[in-house]
């Protein structure tokens, strides 16, 4: 069943197994990691110092995010800046901006995280999405190509935008209206197939999880 075909799907079985299959895809050595951030207490995040939410988003968090290991590589060089230039202060305000906004506010949350050095969009929203499972996914160019598959969704031509290329033939970085708008795609389906199979089990995180090992 291809994502289009998924999307429209009224058959239970076929979401779910279409969301166990995101754990074919992660890499043996990040499998514990994996589990364990899918798994994240708020609580957590309250305790911690300001060096503690630095290890966090550098030993945790960025090894989630970038598998890959040049991009771990060049996003923690930004990282690093709150240690050289001693700006732990800084990084530790955002983290309680994160942990008191108003979840519901996509806006707000997603330009909040991409104050963090070396996040854009596609990171700010991750960190989220492991915060507030409930109101953020993960929005990054696996999602803008598999919704971009997605027959007769209302915002088809502004995906279309985003799924274009530059001139180096690189993906286009999202912008914040973007991510905005495709979040709001994950809530509005998660909120259907609630609805469609009497349960609460379905989040924007795992609309994308399930969008990231789409086509795979």
């Amino acid at each position: 069943m291809n994502i289009s075909e998924l999307w429209y799907s009224s058959n239970s079985s076929a979401w779910e197994q279409s969301l166990q299959r995101y754990w074919h895809f992660v890499k043996d050595r990040n499998v514990e990691l994996e589990r364990a951030l899918s798994a994240l207490d708020l609580k957590r995040l309250q305790r911690f110092t300001p060096r503690e939410w630095y290890d966090f988003l550098h030993d945790e968090y960025f090894r989630w995010k970038y598998t890959a290991d040049n991009r771990y590589a060049t996003t923690t060089i930004h990282l690093r800046k709150y240690i050289e230039a001693n700006e732990l202060s800084e990084l530790d305000s955002i983290r309680n901006k994160l942990l008191n906004l108003n979840p519901s506010d996509i806006r707000l949350g997603l330009s909040t995280a991409t104050e963090i050095k070396g996040l854009g969009i596609a990171g700010a929203s991750g960190l989220l999405s492991l915060m507030y499972p409930e109101h953020f996914g993960t929005v990054d160019q696996f999602a803008v190509d598999a919704l971009a598959q997605v027959n007769n969704l209302p915002e088809e031509s502004a995906i279309s935008k985003m799924n274009q290329k530059n001139n180096k033939g690189e993906p286009k970085q999202l912008r914040l209206p973007d991510g905005v708008m495709l979040i709001e795609i994950y809530a509005r389906k998660a909120k259907e197939l609630n609805h469609l199979f009497g349960s609460t089990e379905w989040t924007p995180r795992k609309l994308d999880m399930v969008l990231w090992v789409s086509g795979r």
